[in-house]
């Protein structure tokens, strides 16, 4: 209702009563003139003049926006299940899943390294499970390009952490598959169990949130996603390096 611009014309006594009507919107649709002017401790003139420059003709016209916009923030909806989020955070509490997580737990302390691989919006988590692998001491990267040139030999100290909404993504496939021809382990997160990706996997982690498409973007939620890094990193902590073994830490005073 309010737009930068109209902000900025106000003065202090109006920004006063903008103050206050951005606290009180419920009240003030009920409110006369002369009531606002006294709960901000303002003239009825500034009150009109606040009205005016806010783009009413008067004050009826202002209350009456006032309460429309309310009612019209009263029908927007939080567009997220999160009864499906707090679903999976009782699952993960379960035993059978704390022994899937021990499996994945089991791969990553014995691992030298950890590579992440994901496309799209997976690639974005991915980069940051890198990051927080890092900051646990444990030598992470991420591969957002299924074109990147695999190392040649076989490495059994790498472990891929293969992260993809559907399972089914062809590129993040072709670029775990080679991996794992090189001796690699192969941890993947996905939304099901039952999909390719999981089925070639030495672990399979599975968050099953709904899917949310609109239009050509998948919109789907990563917070299981995230939490389960997080939660497997946390782990890590301190069984690979102490924070001051970290390349440059002391050099930056421990700063992130």
């Amino acid at each position: 209702m309010f737009t930068h611009e109209m902000v900025k014309s106000f003065n202090q006594l109006e920004m006063d009563v903008y103050n206050y009507v951005v606290r009180n919107e419920d009240k003030v649709i009920y409110m006369k003139v002369r009531d606002l002017a006294d709960a901000v401790h303002v003239s009825t003139t500034t009150v009109l003049r606040f009205c005016k420059k806010a783009g009413c003709e008067g004050y009826s016209e202002f209350r009456l926006r006032l309460k429309q916009q309310l009612k019209d923030d009263s029908k927007t909806k939080l567009d997220m299940d999160v009864t499906a989020m707090g679903d999976f955070f009782q699952r993960i509490q379960t035993k059978a899943y704390q022994e899937n997580l021990k499996e994945a737990m089991e791969f990553l302390t014995h691992s030298a390294s950890v590579i992440f691989v994901g496309v799209g919006n997976s690639s974005i988590i991915g980069k940051y499970g890198a990051r927080y692998f890092n900051n646990v001491g444990l030598l992470s990267f991420a591969i957002d390009d299924p074109f990147t040139p695999v190392f040649r030999g076989r490495n059994e100290k790498t472990t891929v952490i293969a992260l993809s909404v559907s399972g089914v993504t062809k590129e993040t496939i072709l670029l775990a598959e080679r991996l794992k021809r090189r001796g690699c382990r192969l941890i993947s997160v996905t939304n099901h169990s039952d999909c390719t990706l999981a089925k070639m996997s030495d672990c399979n982690i599975n968050y099953y949130i709904p899917c949310y498409n609109k239009e050509h973007y998948d919109l789907t939620s990563q917070m299981a996603v995230v939490f389960i890094i997080e939660f497997l990193g946390r782990q890590l902590k301190g069984i690979h390096n102490s924070a001051e073994d970290l390349v440059g830490y002391a050099e930056i005073g421990g700063e992130q």
